[in-house]
């Protein structure tokens, strides 16, 4: 099967409709579980990274009801109904569960796709450990057997490489039994999602003392969260997609639930990416009607941009294709940790090389340099959703037909991606191969633990 995508010529216009937060739905899903009583999440998510981690707390005991537009969790103790918990594609689920794990009543053995056997996730494994955590993975990635028994706490020091895994060391670590810190080492990346889970925890009663430098936590042991109400925001990353899309055609597009605030007063860990693309030129307005993001404009050339990638990793795939059409070069720089995502994105990324772009990786930074046209290619999107997203939205401004490789990757983190794009006048469509066909295109090769 291939999504195809075709070049777009015309005015995009109509409306997307942002989704919710995944960062945020993971987070508030998981504390609620903890959490004695009820908990209402509101705002649906129907991603499929999310779907996993529901499965995976009812798999631990949790009741989670759908209320009209909202998740209504009904938190307690971990009472496991079978021995094997399973996350699915998710590495959120996989990284925040494995040592919430230890608080169940029994044993259990984290699993997930096969294609997880190559997230090798060394480093947090050692740092539970040294917070008493119960567990053995022979292979350093799922499965992973943990055994019930509370974390003793202490001092554990992880690097600072991905974001989750320190987010799934804060998560464990009140339950204690004695007081625990963690100490980041080395290059701190993704700071704006390890913030958001500390005060996510804070909106379910969790203490959490974070270092002037923001590199150490202080947690107290035996500590319980209270059940809160949270709403959840518009998923920025999601919204990255249908910006660039507007950014790449004349538009006259609204992006209904992504309210026109500064960006400061935005509540996502991505939240920069929209003075990114203002910056590149993309003209975002209030729409007087709803107050919501609208792009109008007859057609534009986006300037160059330089961003760090150290804090919006995610990003990547989709700056890269911007860059690939803007004027002069754009510098995507730290992007050695992005290479450890669902897949190396930097190396899935160069593939816009044969589209025609002009993109090429100088150690930690990814040099893009602006093309007059792509044309339509055969691509890999590594089953990678945000690899295959943007490389569609290149597709759409790329004379001939471009072609990807695992169709329906999108729906782990945007469901609805293909209606919403088509909706405003782009042309994809998912096809079914008539005969078997291998891809030449190998996987990127993965020279670290994989995120």
């Amino acid at each position: 099967m291939r999504l195809l995508v075709r070049r777009s010529s015309d005015r995009v216009k109509g409306q997307i409709a942002v989704p919710t937060s995944k960062y945020h739905a993971h987070r508030a899903l998981i504390l609620a579980s903890l959490a004695p009583g009820t908990s209402r999440i509101v705002g649906l998510s129907n991603a499929g990274h999310i779907r996993h981690t529901i499965t995976a707390l009812r798999g631990l005991g949790t009741r989670i009801d759908v209320d009209g537009d909202d998740f209504l969790v009904h938190g307690g103790p971990y009472r496991p109904l079978r021995s094997q918990v399973p996350v699915g594609s998710s590495g959120t689920a996989l990284y925040f569960l494995t040592g919430l794990a230890s608080l169940a009543s029994a044993p259990v053995t984290i699993v997930g796709q096969k294609h997880f056997q190559r997230r090798l996730i060394g480093p947090m494994l050692q740092a539970l450990s040294d917070l008493g955590i119960a567990l053995d993975s022979p292979t350093g990635g799922p499965p992973i057997s943990v055994r019930p028994r509370r974390p003793k706490g202490g001092h554990a020091r992880i690097e600072g490489i991905l974001s989750q895994w320190i987010s799934g060391l804060l998560m464990v670590a009140p339950f204690a039994t004695g007081p625990s810190t963690i100490t980041v080492e080395g290059e701190f990346n993704e700071r704006p999602y390890v913030e958001l889970t500390v005060r996510m925890m804070r909106r379910f009663g969790l203490r959490v003392e974070v270092s002037q430098h923001g590199r150490r936590f202080d947690i107290e042991p035996g500590q319980c969260p209270t059940p809160a109400t949270v709403v959840l925001p518009p998923d920025v990353g999601a919204a990255a997609f249908g910006l660039a899309v507007t950014a790449l055609h004349p538009a006259d597009v609204l992006f209904r639930g992504l309210p026109a605030l500064p960006v400061d007063q935005v509540d996502h860990p991505e939240a920069d990416l929209l003075n990114i693309v203002a910056g590149m030129g993309l003209p975002m307005m209030a729409d007087p009607a709803t107050g919501m993001v609208r792009v109008r404009h007859d057609g534009i050339r986006l300037s160059p941009a330089r961003v760090d990638c150290r804090e919006v990793p995610d990003m990547l795939p989709a700056l890269s294709v911007l860059g690939a059409v803007a004027d002069g070069t754009t510098v995507l720089e730290n992007v050695a940790h992005v290479r450890l995502k669902e897949s190396d994105r930097v190396a899935a990324m160069l593939q816009l090389t044969r589209m025609g772009a002009r993109i090429e990786q100088h150690g930690q930074r990814l040099l893009c340099h602006g093309a007059e046209r792509l044309t339509g290619a055969e691509l890999s999107s590594f089953n990678d959703h945000r690899v295959l997203m943007s490389l569609a939205v290149a597709g759409t401004t790329a004379d001939g037909e471009t072609r990807l490789t695992y169709p329906n990757a999108y729906r782990g983190s945007y469901p609805r991606f293909l209606e919403e794009m088509n909706a405003i006048g782009l042309d994809m469509s998912v096809e079914e191969a008539r005969t078997p066909h291998r891809s030449r295109t190998r996987t990127p090769a993965l020279a670290a633990p994989v995120n």
